[in-house]
């Protein structure tokens, strides 16, 4: 399984599956294909977007767990 950890680079994140673009961007990241946010951590985006990191990281790992 894939597994998203709040360490990962943004630009990781959005390679593990194309439908996690949207989600980050309804969290109100919308500045995802930014070249400086494929070098930023979920943690360090989301602390710029003022977004609770383990909430963020436990929403996409259920999502990932939904696409099995």
């Amino acid at each position: 399984m894939k597994t998203v950890t709040k360490d990962m680079m943004i630009g990781e994140l959005l390679s593990l599956d194309e439908c996690i673009a949207p989600i980050l961007m309804r969290a109100g990241m919308h500045c995802i294909g930014c070249p400086s946010s494929q070098t930023e951590t979920l943690e360090e985006a989301a602390a710029v977007h003022g977004l609770d990191a383990d909430i963020l990281t436990a929403q996409l790992n259920d999502f990932l767990k939904e696409m099995e």
